[in-house]
């Protein structure tokens, strides 16, 4: 307190200022620099306490990379860490969005067996495999692209055609992650991809 009272001092000796002007404002100033202080100290106080109480009750569970088959087809050729294999998922019912997708996989380079899994828990979390689904932010389609008229760029079909989101948001997941497993562990980690 005596050093905002010497700061306040200072002012009013600082030649162009009025004298009343620093007086009043080092008065307002010191009654509320005591209150900021005083909440500041609880606050660590708290901190503090909340720190040594604190311990570690489990660990997130990611999904690994599928490890790859003897005739390379499981992965995309870009090595990972995840060395067990995710589950195989049967392919979906023809004529829907998740069989387009499952189709889709291997001209991306990506075992639809093994990666399919991984997709369709990104996209049915993200839109239910719906083409027409839209959230407030302005997120679009099966892949919520942001803006959805991103994906303008691989057809100018993209608000009505599940099979060009679709094209876009694997190449989105091959260009941003690598793979279906891998965006699916960020999306495990953050809630979205």
């Amino acid at each position: 307190m005596a050093g905002l009272a010497v700061a306040g001092y200072l002012v009013i000796l600082r030649p162009g200022h009025s004298p009343g002007a620093a007086i009043a404002a080092t008065a307002l100033t010191n009654g509320r620099a005591m209150a900021v202080l005083e909440q500041q100290r609880q606050q660590m106080i708290e901190t503090d306490a909340a720190s040594r109480s604190m311990r570690l009750v489990g660990s997130p569970k990611v999904a690994k990379r599928p490890a790859q088959s003897a005739s390379g087809s499981g992965s995309s050729g870009s090595s990972g860490s995840g060395a067990a294999s995710v589950a195989a998922a049967p392919p979906p019912s023809p004529g829907t969005a998740q069989s387009i997708a499952y189709n889709m996989l291997s001209s991306f380079g990506w075992n639809p067996k093994t990666y399919f899994s991984c997709l369709d828990n990104i996209w049915t979390h993200e839109s239910g495999w719906r083409y027409n689904a839209e959230n407030a932010s302005g997120a679009y389609g099966i892949p919520q692209a942001l803006p959805g008229s991103k994906m303008a760029t691989a057809g100018a079909d993209w608000q009505t055609n599940p099979t060009t989101q679709i094209k876009w948001g694997l190449g989105y997941i091959q260009s941003t992650y690598g793979d279906p497993c891998s965006a699916w562990s960020f999306w495990q980690a953050h809630s979205y991809y």
